[in-house]
């Protein structure tokens, strides 16, 4: 099994290139399925999702086609709209897919996905937003068979802004009869993305940006390309990782206005954040300092994918801080691997209070999941010592090439077969 071995090497500095959005290539893939002809996305990141959801599109009859970071959808010989239970179960946006098989075949047979350990995800909102659509979906255990003899545009308030319905929920309504009203939205920068990209399509659709979509369905769609937008995640990631290393880092494309609430708690750390002509600058010359109390919120809150990467910083501030998580209630798996590095951290329902220590060790610490794994990475990077970091695939659904990104910026980082 792969591994990184890490060894201490902090201060950070250099400059990187952000790459393209695993959360918003996933569904722009899907929604290529909606048009019978070619979508063309650039800026693509070469990272294990994406791959996986080439095999889904493939399945589904699709040419695919990916050339350095340009991925071509060809979706005219397109004829099966059944998801094959080992492709569902790896990731958790193949239910992404729902939503656009209805609007194309009216017909959609899969498995209820999979992915990342971090809680439970179920999948009721979005029946409730197709099943008020006209879809009828009978479940048999993880088996999901979903029909629908017409679509047509209703109103809906969502309880809780979830992406993933709001996705599936914005592709379907372009298919169906009349308009739709969706309230109360999740406002996402990949919700924005995919509306923008629906558009360049032909589709129509108000309110972009805002917890209020109103879309007229039943236009015709066209061929299209259009960019993928940078990571704002993958972005943060790096930030987080100079903030707790300590040093000075630029970065080239990064989203800054998606990093609104990343950037308010840096600099509640104590770092120095610039921004210039494309160019994001963070410096840290200090011990980080402790943030009293943070919580995850849904967009443009302080975003549940960071909550431990701002952990992991955290550990090293000097004093104590708050972190709840109001998203995912699993999470806080990653507090235990932190632990194990001589962090200070004790979780109480669904907060967790760390007591930052100028220092911490090596050890060896299994990813759980996606950015829990890049949390420990960083965390190697800081420690004292070798760290391996176990489960890496983890890692590789939404890190193009982290290690050498890493490797440039001074981190002593190895990927071990």
């Amino acid at each position: 099994m792969s591994f990184f071995e890490i060894h201490e090497s902090a201060p950070l500095s250099g400059q990187i290139r952000v790459h393209g959005s695993k959360n918003a290539v996933l569904p722009m893939m899907a929604a290529a399925i909606l048009h019978r002809g070619i979508t063309v996305l650039t800026n693509v990141p070469r990272i294990l999702d994406v791959f996986w959801m080439i095999e889904i599109l493939k399945t589904l009859g699709c040419q695919v086609c990916l050339e350095e970071d340009v991925l071509t959808i060809d979706t005219r010989e397109m004829t099966n709209f059944v998801i094959p239970r080992h492709l569902a179960e790896k990731m958790r946006s193949s239910i992404i897919c729902l939503g656009p098989l209805l609007g194309c075949f009216h017909r959609a047979s899969l498995w209820h996905p999979g992915g990342c350990s971090i809680g439970s995800r179920p999948i009721d909102l979005h029946s409730e937003i197709l099943t008020a659509m006209g879809a009828l979906i009978v479940e048999e255990g993880e088996h999901l068979e979903v029909t629908a003899e017409k679509l047509s545009g209703c109103e809906f308030y969502f309880r809780f802004p979830s992406v993933g319905a709001t996705e599936n929920a914005i592709m379907c309504a372009v298919c169906a009869e009349g308009k739709t009203i969706l309230k109360n939205v999740a406002r996402e920068p990949e919700i924005r993305d995919l509306c923008r990209m629906l558009v360049a399509m032909g589709a129509k659709i108000d309110g972009i940006g805002t917890s209020h979509l109103i879309i007229e369905g039943g236009q015709s769609l066209h061929d299209t390309t259009i960019r993928i937008p940078s990571d704002r995640i993958v972005a943060a990631t790096y930030l987080f990782a100079t903030a707790l290393c300590g040093g000075q880092i630029i970065l080239l494309d990064a989203p800054i206005y998606d990093l609104k609430a990343v950037i308010a708690v840096l600099k509640q750390c104590g770092c120095q954040v610039q921004y210039r002509k494309g160019r994001l600058k963070l410096i840290c010359s200090q011990r980080p300092y402790a943030i009293p109390y943070t919580k995850t919120e849904a967009y443009p809150g302080f975003p549940t994918d960071l909550q431990s990467l701002l952990m992991a910083v955290l550990c090293r501030a000097d004093g104590i801080s708050i972190i709840e998580e109001t998203i995912f209630e699993s999470r806080f798996q990653t507090a235990l691997e932190l632990q194990k590095m001589g962090a200070d951290i004790n979780i109480k329902g669904n907060q967790a209070t760390i007591r930052g220590t100028a220092f911490l060790h090596g050890a060896d610490v299994t990813a759980t999941d996606l950015r829990g794994g890049a949390a420990l990475v960083i965390a190697g990077i800081y420690a004292q010592g070798t760290t391996r970091v176990q489960a890496v695939e983890h890692i590789f659904r939404g890190y193009e090439r982290l290690e050498e990104d890493l490797s440039a910026l001074g981190a002593d980082i190895v990927l071990r077969q």
